[in-house]
Formats: structure tokens, sequence, C-alpha cells
């Protein structure tokens, strides 16, 4: 695997919050990881990204060297909060944001709570959130953290890696690098996170913004099936252009990061198009 210096990121720390950055003076692109990864995981996509964009990839709070949140049971508006911190430190005033899994339901919170601040929203692999009450885990929000606590977090991640995966045999070194983001979550971060997925909800965040946002899925994806995309466009009223990727599943970053790349500039192009005929 290449050092993370070799390809452009390098390791910073704000707000509380560490994070990787590829700078550049063009588009400033902000991506937020899933649940069972990290920042790195969109190492892979750099060579096929614009030079001129500045790239950042945060640790959600909890993961990587990113302090924890100080509640128990955050909801989606606390890791809003927590990428609002960060941005102002770093002095960004408009980003794009790419989530994926996990992370769209957060930049979905941010781009309702801060419009301002985001020229565009780009989501990948959506996850619709489990929609419970806060203070009630659903079955698999439980059946999580009881795996993670039994198993412990190298065999949890060798155990789930390649269901990321559309092809994990074709596709090792992907599969190597899943697994290695996901054994390397702990707690409390990781618990937190499993609480905010049981409690929330994409589709109220998304029917709430005015942001110009785009959908990818990968046609292989058996964590967040197609399903839970179509949610979120219907939410977007139809108005969110969408690109499958069929040779991938749930980690796109890591298993197609050309076809993601690829499919993420398309859609910015898209949407700025638009903004410049109805402006």
């Amino acid at each position: 695997m290449a050092d993370l210096g070799d390809i452009g990121f390098q390791p910073g720390m704000a707000a509380g919050v560490s994070y990787l950055r590829r700078p550049g003076p063009g588009r400033v692109l902000v991506c937020l990881h899933g649940i069972g990864s990290r920042g790195d995981s969109f190492a892979p996509m750099l060579p096929h990204l614009p030079r001129d964009w500045d790239v950042i990839a945060w640790n959600a709070p909890g993961y990587g060297a990113s302090a924890p949140l100080d509640t128990d049971w955050p909801v989606e508006a606390d890791y809003a909060a927590a990428l609002l911190g960060l941005l102002e430190a770093l002095g960004l005033n408009r980003v794009t944001l790419l989530g994926h899994s996990l992370g769209t339901l957060m930049a979905a919170r941010f781009a309702a709570d801060h419009p301002e601040r985001v020229a565009a929203l780009v989501l990948g692999a959506s996850a619709c959130g489990h929609g419970g009450s806060v203070g009630k885990l659903s079955d698999a929000a439980a059946d999580r953290l009881s795996a993670l606590e039994r198993e412990g977090a190298a065999a949890f991640a060798a155990k789930r890696a390649p269901r990321l995966l559309a092809d994990p045999v074709g596709h090792a070194e992907a599969l190597a690098r899943v697994q290695r983001a996901m054994s390397a979550v702990a707690m409390p971060g990781y618990g937190q996170a499993v609480r905010m997925l049981a409690s929330g909800t994409l589709e109220a965040s998304l029917a709430e913004m005015q942001v110009p946002t785009g959908l990818i899925w990968g046609a292989g994806d058996v964590v967040t099936p197609r399903a839970q995309t179509d949610r979120a466009a219907t939410a977007l009223q139809g108005r969110a252009p969408l690109r499958v990727i069929h040779d991938a599943g749930h980690a796109l970053h890591a298993e197609a990061p050309e076809a993601f790349a690829g499919a993420l500039i398309e859609i910015l192009s898209e949407l700025d198009q638009t903004e410049t005929r109805t402006s």
C-alpha cells in the first residue's frame, strides 16, 4: 500500500478532529466516511480527482485520533456541529460534501443546517438510518455492538469486510483496505455512530434542504441496497442526478475508486450547469 504522503494526503488536526488533506486552490471537497471506515478510505480516489481540488477526508468523532462526542447517543446534528467546528478552524466557508454510507446522514444534516456553507452535496451508498427513537436500539444496531464486543475488532472486520465488495476475491487489495479500516473501529466512537444510525432519518434531512445534490450507488451493494438510494431520490423530489456503478459494491471508494471519482465529477459538472441555468 502506498504511503498516504506519496499520493498527497497529509494528516492534520483541528477542533478535536483528525483529518487527511491534499491541498489545492480549486474546489474544496470534504469527504465523510461510513460507520466501519475512516478518512484514509478515500485515498484510492485521489489520483482520479482533479489535481487542483482541495480534498479533505475527516475521521469522524471517535474515529482515528478524533475526540469522541460528549453524548452517549448523538444524533446527526451532533456530527454536523463537529464538522462545522472543523471547517471554521480551517477557515473554510463553502465546500462540496461527499458522504458515504453513514457519512450521508452526517452530510445531509450539515447541508440542512448550514446550506450557505455547502456548494453541492453528493451521497454515495445512501444510508437512510433506522428511524427509531433516541434511547431505543434497533435489533440491527444492537447486533452490531454485541458482535464487536463478542468477536473483537479484528475478527469482526475479517467476517464482515468481504460483504462490502461486489467481488472480494477479485479485488484483494480493496478487501485488505476495507478490512484494515474496519478493524480499527473502537469504543466509544463506534458505539456512538451505531446509536446515531439507529435513530437517524436521512430522508428528513433531505426534505428540509435545498442544496444541489447528486446520488451514486454500486449495483453490487448488499449493505445499503438500491431501495435506500431510491428513498433518498424521492425525498429530493426527483431533482438529484444518479449514477450507478455496475462493478462495485458498498465500498465504492475502495473497489471502484476511478469510477466513483468519475461519477462524482460528472454529477458536480451537471449540478454546476443546472445552477448556472437557474441563476
